[in-house]
């Protein structure tokens, strides 16, 4: 069957956009809800091959944690590729939603290592292999006429995110606690099988843009392509180390969780259900940033992206010198109140704001107009080497006997230290890269609004 390749003269809104609206609000529940989960069932569910209970020690865990968090941004390299030079974005995003729910059944099914090292290779080539195929095809779908209203369909994308984020981190969380992993794995796997029907009932309404086949590489290896993602890679290179901090409240942050008092008016939380405060934070924070904390800033300062950058790397120091404090009371004896941890939830969402929706703005800008979602995928990779990074520590520290080389505060002092250490080096790329002016784009581009989508994505 053929489908158009051209978006419809219309002034209105898209047809196909409440199927990739739905479709987004249901995968970003099934994933980041599998995700919030992941650290808890491996060090308290996770069984062997007999059926008897095998967990993880902690560092064990966070190592596997990170090197699957790794493997989801290590993939949007393959899943742009297969996009842009084979099969175009609806076949990209589709076949690999069925991988998805494939890797989401193993979890469910099987609890022990053999199916969870099924079930993550399987969601990191899902999910890694569609992001950066998912916003840009939402992009595709408007023309000249309609191209008013992208702000709003963005809008409503990154809502949908957010809310999915927020709503899941909350209820898997619940389901592990009352009924177990094969109904927590399951559910979110029953929300990403119907993400995969709804973008597959809005196959008649796409455009379906065609792959660009070998133009994309002669594009891509051509010198200004060659010097701007020279140029970028330096960037992500510590920006990478933002992420190795960043992705920790999924692991080290849930399990000191798991020793804070965490009651919180008179209800008490799941160690992992305290992650819902990042994508709530995002939403409060992002206009009050945008609107005030920045025009403020360029009262006093020129205010680049690139220091932008640089003060959220600065700020991300501060936000984990909150739990290795914790962790000094926690080894006094004491049980401190999770609003500390909620405090430093507060502190890096901020520094995510200066960090990873600026790089994500910057990078388009700064992208050749045919390498728009290759240098996205590039970003995306800083995120799995940061997550690479903290997985080698995390082994490295493990000792025979169970212990570890950095227990306790050291832990947090140490990724504290090495972010103040890229921070201070980061100030020579600042005055290192010269001029930000913007690649040209082409017109009805949504630069800004792609970049803030794929922060969240």
């Amino acid at each position: 069957m053929s489908y158009k390749s051209e978006a419809e003269e219309i002034t209105t809104t898209p047809r196909g956009i409440p199927y990739i609206v739905a479709n987004e609000a249901a995968e970003r529940f099934s994933f980041y809800g599998m995700r919030a989960i992941l650290t808890v069932f491996m060090t308290k569910y996770l069984l062997d091959s007999t059926g008897a209970v095998a967990t993880m020690q902690p560092e064990e865990a966070k190592g596997y944690y990170h090197m699957f968090t790794s493997a989801v941004y290590f993939f949007p390299i393959l899943g742009a590729l297969f996009s842009d030079w084979l099969f175009g974005k609806y076949k990209t995003i589709l076949t690999l939603s069925v991988v998805y729910c494939a890797g989401h059944l193993a979890l469910a099914m099987d609890e022990s290592r053999i199916g969870l090292a099924v079930g993550l290779t399987l969601i990191a080539i899902g999910s890694g292999g569609i992001k950066p195929c998912v916003s840009a095809h939402v992009g595709d779908q408007f023309g000249k006429n309609n191209k008013h209203l992208m702000d709003k369909v963005f809008s409503w994308f990154y809502l949908s995110i957010n809310l999915g984020a927020f709503v899941s981190s909350l209820a898997t969380p619940f389901l592990l606690d009352r009924y177990g992993p094969s109904v927590a794995f399951g559910v979110p796997g029953a929300l990403m099988l119907i993400a995969t029907f709804f973008f597959w009932m809005g196959r008649n309404t796409f455009v379906h843009v065609p792959p660009s086949g070998t133009e994309l590489f002669k594009q891509s290896f051509s010198k200004q392509g060659l010097k701007a993602v020279g140029k970028l890679c330096v960037v992500y290179a510590f920006v990478a180390m933002f992420w190795a901090l960043f992705d920790q409240t999924g692991s080290a942050w849930v399990l000191q969780a798991e020793n804070m008092d965490r009651v919180i008016w008179g209800y008490e939380l799941l160690p992992s259900q305290i992650q819902a405060v990042n994508p709530i934070m995002i939403l409060l924070f992002v206009p009050i940033i945008s609107y005030l904390v920045y025009p403020f800033l360029r009262r006093i300062m020129i205010l680049t992206s690139l220091k932008k950058i640089a003060i959220g790397f600065f700020i991300t120091v501060a936000a984990f010198l909150i739990p290795a404090q914790v962790e000094m009371w926690i080894e006094a004896g004491q049980t401190p109140s999770i609003i500390w941890q909620v405090f430093a939830y507060v502190i890096i969402t901020i520094a995510e704001i200066f960090v990873s929706i600026t790089c994500l703005e910057f990078s388009y800008t700064q992208a050749p107009k045919a390498m728009k979602s290759v240098v996205m995928a590039l970003y995306l990779a800083s995120v799995s080497l940061g997550n690479f990074f903290v997985m080698g520590v995390n082994f490295f520290i493990q000792n025979a006997d169970g212990t570890s080389k950095l227990s306790g505060p050291d832990y947090y002092l140490f990724f504290a230290g090495t972010m103040a250490l890229t921070a201070l080096l980061f100030l020579g790329v600042v005055k290192w890269y010269g001029s930000e002016e913007p690649q040209p784009e082409p017109e009805g581009d949504q630069g800004l609004n792609v970049a803030k989508d794929n922060a969240y994505a």
